[in-house]
């Protein structure tokens, strides 16, 4: 398998980081850095959704360890997408664990060494995170042997109870994870609870429900069309990738306010993937 990313520690944190909340019935969420990771189960069983930035494999294991016993290991690894930022561990992880990772079907050539994502743009307006995605790593995870493809009736393995939404827009195949027992949202990047280009914004992890990380998504309509799909699934928990899990009232609204305002809130003035200037 392929460490190209697994190696590369990013220096970015946040005051969150380190964090474990439950954020509703067997599902919580450690932030590691900046980034968010699910535990969705209990110790008879679980599973992980996205691995976490660089170099953090043993942090994710530990907080396995804390929430489910020493020696804890998932049935699975589910993946949202496949950026740096959602695959950093994924590697070393599956070779200590020994479990399959699971992507939709357009998502697996970004996580087989096949293809690799459009690169980032640095110029899109909103702060010195994207200013510095120039430098963020762009080059393929390859877990050939590992990855399998999500089933076609929208289940997710090791997951009863919960569906798989294909929310493409800042990736092909990105998918977001919902249980409509509690109306529980793992929405990864599908949209965000902080403005994710700021770098203030981020360290300080300011509630905002934003669209996804604008130096890295290159379909904007595509992304408009999966954050109304969700606002129709009218969620009630939910856990972005980036930011403060959020509940009730201001999840909703907010996430239907980002919805009716998409082009304003979420789609940058100007950049490499902006409608009129590819």
């Amino acid at each position: 398998m392929n460490h190209k990313n697994e190696g590369r520690k990013m220096p970015f944190t946040s005051v969150g980081s380190g964090n474990v909340q439950l954020v509703a019935d067997k599902v919580h969420c450690y932030t590691n850095q900046i980034v968010n990771v699910c535990y969705v189960g209990d110790k008879k069983e679980w599973v992980l959704v996205d691995a976490g930035m660089p170099g953090s494999a043993s942090k994710i294991k530990a907080e396995a360890e804390q929430l489910f016993g020493e020696g804890a290991k998932p049935k699975a690894i589910i993946l949202t997408h496949g950026h740096f930022d959602h695959v950093g561990s994924v590697v070393e992880l599956v070779e200590e664990w020994g479990v399959p990772v699971y992507a939709h079907p357009l998502e697996v050539p970004y996580l087989t060494g096949e293809t690799r994502y459009n690169e980032p743009d640095p110029s899109v307006s909103g702060g010195m995170v994207a200013k510095l995605s120039a430098f963020f790593p762009n080059r393929p995870v390859d877990l050939s042997g590992h990855i399998h493809k999500l089933p076609h009736d929208g289940t997710i393995p090791f997951m009863p109870g919960w569906q798989w939404i294909h929310t493409p827009g800042h990736t092909p195949g990105h998918i977001s994870a919902f249980r409509f027992t509690d109306k529980t949202l793992i929405a990864g990047d599908a949209f965000t609870t902080v403005k994710q280009e700021d770098m203030l914004e981020v360290v300080q992890q300011k509630l905002e429900i934003h669209g996804p990380p604008r130096y890295f998504t290159p379909d904007w309509e595509a992304a408009e069309v999966s954050v109304k799909k969700l606002v129709h699934l009218k969620p009630l928990h939910g856990v972005t990738g980036h930011g403060v899990p959020v509940s009730g009232d201001k999840l909703l609204d907010g996430l239907t306010y980002l919805a009716d305002h998409f082009k304003e809130i979420a789609v940058p003035n100007h950049g490499r993937y902006v409608e009129g200037e590819k």
